[in-house]
């Protein structure tokens, strides 16, 4: 009878060549590495170009760091990424630092994800973008072993997933202008960074441009929770539908006053990082703003999903600027959330890989297995 390894070893090698004859786009990037059983990790910098300055109530940029991660097992790749944007804390240097620490030559099962995981996160208490670039590459790997994308291996049904929002960052009311239209007749909402006191002026901006719904992310910007409830209002009236991290992460009781009484959802986003700080926010939020590359990855991200939805949360799925491969992974959650912000492969000059799309406006995941993507 054929033991559990080999058999492994035999579907993967199968589906890695159907993969390879069947790949309009060409022969996919596998690895061709004489197979030893083991899982192998490779990793590399790769600085992301954004497209436009983008700014937020606290800072500037025009690119992200980020490092690319291979994890390869009996010739079949996984791939993932971590983005480091300056509030995560994190960079290139403590990133690559992380993973030189990381021994997965000593597994021989790629499908043991909670015992390969866990061994991870055992290794330091933060690091949260390189854990969640090993995560999403071993959820590839194991998604294409098996043949099947995660949303459906999660249950998922990829028609459900709904609309992203395009995020327009602070900026003059020309180049907000400009943004605008460059998003009008694309997307179905819109995502507005606020927390300034241009916030009323950028509103208007857009208005005068699209009628489409908005969403609005403060990023703490806000301070005084009466002040906060009255723009909220006015926000309302504007078509806003929901309010991202309105106040300071130290507020929480400012935060719970405003959420009950505020006319939109209130969720969080700087405020929740992993599994443990939902319950804590029972109350405080309407809602979660589920992120990879602060929680840890995709299997981390599920149980965060589950837990919110049983204590009657809503669910938003983000992202950071990444590249289709992060992106992707996440979108593989979308057909299970209220609200999805999906656009940072959209906001990057240097995409490597193709994966998800946005089709009048809506997620459109891929049928391919893993995460569904295809290096470019």
């Amino acid at each position: 009878m054929q033991n559990r390894r080999d058999f492994l070893k035999t579907s993967s090698l199968a589906l890695a060549g159907a993969a390879l004859v069947g790949c309009s786009g060409g022969p996919q990037r596998f690895h061709t590495l004489k197979g030893d059983g083991r899982l192998h990790l490779r990793f590399f910098p790769y600085e992301l170009e954004l497209r436009h300055t983008f700014t937020v109530a606290s800072y500037s940029r025009t690119s992200t760091p980020g490092v690319q991660v291979e994890i390869t097992w009996e010739g079949v790749t996984g791939y993932g990424e971590a983005s480091m944007p300056p509030y995560l804390g994190q960079s290139v240097a403590s990133v690559t630092a992380f993973l030189e620490r990381v021994n997965l030559s000593q597994f021989t099962d790629p499908f043991r994800l909670e015992d390969i995981l866990s061994y991870v996160d055992s290794l330091s208490s933060g690091d949260s973008a390189a854990k969640a670039a090993i995560d999403i590459a071993l959820h590839d790997l194991v998604g294409k072993l098996m043949g099947q994308p995660w949303y459906r291996i999660w249950g998922l049904d990829p028609g459900k997933a709904p609309s992203t929002t395009f995020t327009i960052g602070i900026d003059t009311p020309e180049v907000v202008r400009e943004k605008t239209l460059e998003a009008a007749g694309k997307f179905n909402i819109l995502k507005v960074k606020v927390g300034l006191d241009s916030d009323e002026e950028m509103i208007r901006t857009i208005r005068s441009v699209t009628s489409v719904p908005l969403a609005v992310d403060a990023n703490q910007g806000w301070k005084d929770r009466s002040k906060a409830l009255e723009e909220i209002h006015w926000l309302a009236e504007q078509g806003v539908v929901m309010v991202e991290q309105p106040l300071p992460v130290s507020q929480i009781d400012d935060t719970a006053w405003l959420t009950e009484r505020s006319p939109l959802p209130i969720f969080a986003d700087e405020s929740i990082q992993r599994l443990p700080d939902i319950l804590p926010l029972k109350g405080v939020f309407s809602g979660i703003n589920i992120k990879l590359m602060k929680c840890t990855g995709m299997r981390e991200a599920w149980k965060m999903l589950t837990l919110a939805r049983s204590l009657g949360m809503k669910v938003m799925v983000g992202c950071m600027t990444e590249t289709s491969c992060a992106v992707s992974a996440a979108a593989q959650l979308s057909p299970a959330v209220d609200f999805a912000d999906l656009d940072g492969n959209l906001l990057i000059s240097n995409d490597r890989f193709s994966g998800v799309r946005v089709v009048e406006g809506r997620l459109t995941l891929p049928d391919a297995p893993g995460i569904g993507i295809t290096p470019i």
